[in-house]
């Protein structure tokens, strides 16, 4: 259930993103596609985010933790790039810097808001039956 949550938190963020900035983020496709980007960003943010934090570790402190929005720009673009070449019809614009800092900014706000809204669901709640 936590995954289809978090699934759902990113597809909504990244929605958020393409309306917001599009400009920036050129994106031709329908639902499917964004569930698809959604499924990409997930994955891309759970493997590459936690050895990129932690060999840049000395760059975090160093900037009070804004190298992280570098990070996660970086990992934004890597998302882009990953939906290009399964043709979810995603593309960052040129600059692409840019736009995946942008992009990254936006889907950062939305998903820690929606994260808050949510974090009764995403917690790891066990129920306890009542003996009567």
């Amino acid at each position: 259930m936590k995954f289809i949550i978090r699934l759902a938190i990113n597809m909504v963020a990244l929605y958020v993103a393409i309306v917001l900035l599009p400009k920036y983020i050129l994106y031709q496709g329908n639902w499917i596609d964004i569930i698809w980007l959604a499924l990409i960003f997930g994955l891309v943010n759970a493997i590459l985010r936690p050895p990129f934090k932690a060999l840049s570790c000395l760059f975090i402190i160093l900037t009070l933790g804004l190298f992280t929005l570098v990070i996660n720009a970086l990992l934004f673009a890597l998302t882009g790039w990953i939906g290009t070449q399964f043709h979810v019809g995603f593309t960052l614009a040129a600059p692409w810097y840019w736009s995946a800092f942008l992009g990254s900014l936006v889907t950062t706000a939305v998903s820690m808001v929606l994260s808050l809204i949510l974090r009764g669901e995403l917690k790891n709640r066990r129920h306890k039956k009542r003996t009567s």
